[in-house]
């Protein structure tokens, strides 16, 4: 009964508000740093249910750590389609997983795949039915947001203290930073628990090494080098490409310009930007209404006039493989990416592609070449805190046994299988300690780097142990050189940015309008690159203006009001 009552609850809400995104990722695993938890009067009126679920049970039902009768949870996987992956639901890693949680606590685990490119959408559309599974993952804050004022999310505030000494594991990984990242300073409500990164690096710039040998060039070191480097890639198509010159893409870019591009973006940023100006301007992760993104895509604008870019990136949405095939296939010469993008899924890895469809010596290269005014490679890092946000929905009505699940998943030694497997069959141990990743097949593939789908309280190398993980980074892609992937970390880390918590409260115009603004975001993006050099400043203007009247002002503006609530005049953060 309760499940049919939120489900028509929710249905009807959803009928009147848009759900909400807090950004798409087109592809990249990322998740805003300055999102912020706020709870409404709603989410403890407006559905008794959401009351009754979060409802704690009483201590003496463990015994050992252990229910006396078996309690049932489900838990969201993602399902990433990948061509020859494992079973999300079931493989390797799921059962070991079932397995410990009913040694160790008696809780029977099932797992429930939700499409990763569209995870969002499908989330929406499982908490609206009533049927979301017990702990929901998800990169998008605004849409825990929605569902909280809907009633539809329990508020752990309560339950995470109640609970702490059963979840010592959970608290001793996240620690108070990510357990309470989310709190509301005012009512002190927690929608979602924030995942933990154990590496910060996003964004590389990766170039073809062979085509610069072949062509007597060194890699670039400045954003003019870069450009005349694409212009000697489309000059020399015929050399490098042969009969397939026709094919020849100097830059390469997505739909997602605002990620994909984020170092150039990231270059014309003032490099004494205050945490005030960063924050106001910092709803959306992709820097679109930072006061120097115009100047920034003015240049992608004249590449792609130029045709130094990918003339049709803007067609293929997330999900899509046309671009990863482009360069698998050796027709692009640069890209900006996730760090270690060119390194993942060991055979599959774009590195392994080409150099068995065009030679041993075709590869991609890190570089850094994207100088600021202040002549440093500054670049944007993830928060060395918040990272994916966990959250029950009020149809759970197991929440303390789904802590508990959090709580196993953050044991040291269940983190090290789960990233590293067993020996001789997903890694081998090196003489130094060092774990080194080889390619697995079968159930034993992991479909996700660094399994990150099932280590959902922790992202990145870790191996239950951060000595251990600094040994093995550059070990931890099958099929890939060490001392490449050494590199990527190394530039990716450079000059590097960390984002702060924000947690000025609920900003009430930031939901149900997330999704709308993704849109509309990569609508300015990417209508400004494709325009004539002579319509740029218009088509920007015009797209910005639509998105600032489809809500991106009223988010600034209110931010704006609450940075002066609660920090005065300052502009910076201590």
């Amino acid at each position: 009964m309760k499940k049919k009552v939120l489900s028509m609850f929710l249905a009807s809400a959803m009928a009147l508000s848009v759900v909400a995104c807090g950004s798409s990722n087109g592809g990249a695993d990322t998740g805003a740093a300055t999102e912020t938890a706020p709870k409404t009067e709603t989410a403890s009126t407006e559905t008794p249910a959401a009351t009754e679920a979060a409802e704690p049970e009483v201590a003496s039902e463990l015994t050992d750590g252990k229910f006396a009768e078996t309690r049932k949870i489900t838990v969201e996987i993602y399902d990433r389609g990948n061509d020859g992956g494992s079973d999300p639901e079931n493989n390797m890693y799921t059962e070991f997983i079932k397995k410990g949680m009913l040694e160790e606590h008696n809780v029977e685990v099932t797992f429930k795949k939700v499409p990763r490119w569209t995870e969002v959408d499908d989330i929406n559309n499982l908490l609206a039915a009533g049927e979301a599974p017990d702990i929901c993952v998800t990169y998008s804050y605004p849409t825990v947001l929605t569902y909280a004022q809907m009633g539809g999310v329990i508020d752990l505030s309560e339950m995470i203290e109640t609970y702490k000494a059963d979840l010592p594991n959970l608290w001793g990984w996240l620690g108070d930073t990510n357990m309470l990242w989310d709190k509301d300073p005012k009512t002190g409500s927690v929608w979602a628990l924030e995942g933990k990164r154990a590496e910060q690096q996003r964004i590389v710039t990766f170039v073809r090494q062979d085509w610069l040998d072949k062509l007597g060039l060194e890699a670039p070191t400045t954003t003019q080098e870069f450009e005349d480097m694409l212009v000697a890639f489309k000059d020399n198509a015929d050399t490098l490409l042969g009969s397939d010159a026709s094919k020849m893409v100097p830059f390469s870019t997505s739909y997602d310009v605002g990620w994909r591009a984020s170092n150039i973006i990231t270059s014309f940023m003032d490099p004494n930007i205050s945490d005030k100006e960063y924050y106001i301007n910092g709803f959306d992760d992709r820097m679109v209404t930072q006061a120097s993104t115009k100047d920034a895509v003015k240049l992608l604008n004249k590449w792609y006039n130029a045709g130094l870019m990918w003339k049709d990136f803007a067609l293929y949405g997330s999900g899509d493989t046309t671009e990863d095939d482009m360069i698998k296939a050796g027709y692009v010469g640069a890209f900006q990416h996730n760090w270690d993008y060119v390194f993942r899924n060991g055979e599959d890895s774009i590195n392994a592609n080409l150099k068995r469809n065009v030679g041993e010596d075709a590869k991609f290269v890190p570089v850094d070449c994207f100088q600021n005014s202040a002549g440093k490679y500054s670049k944007w890092l993830y928060s060395s805190a918040g990272d994916r946000k966990l959250f029950f929905p009020t149809t759970n009505t197991e929440p303390r046994a789904s802590l508990l699940y959090l709580d196993y998943i953050s044991q040291p030694d269940v983190i090290k299988y789960l990233q590293a497997g067993d020996e001789g069959v997903t890694h081998e141990v090196l003489d130094s300690g060092a774990i080194q990743i080889i390619a697995a097949t079968g159930d034993a593939i992991q479909n996700s780097g660094k399994n990150i789908d099932y280590t959902i309280t922790c992202n990145g190398t870790y191996f239950g142990d951060e000595k251990l993980a600094a040994l093995s980074l550059a070990y931890g892609y099958a099929e890939a050189d060490p001392e490449l992937v050494d590199q990527a970390n190394k530039l990716a880390m450079a000059d590097g940015l960390e984002p702060k918590n924000v947690n000025v409260g609920e900003i009430t115009a930031e939901a149900g309008v997330g999704d709308t603004l993704s849109s509309k975001r990569d609508q300015i993006y990417d209508n400004a690159v494709v325009a004539s050099e002579a319509d740029f400043d218009a088509t920007w203007d015009s797209f910005m203006a639509d998105y600032l009247s489809a809500g991106g002002q009223a988010i600034m503006d209110e931010r704006a009001e609450k940075w002066a609530e609660y920090f005065g005049d300052a502009e910076m953060l201590p």
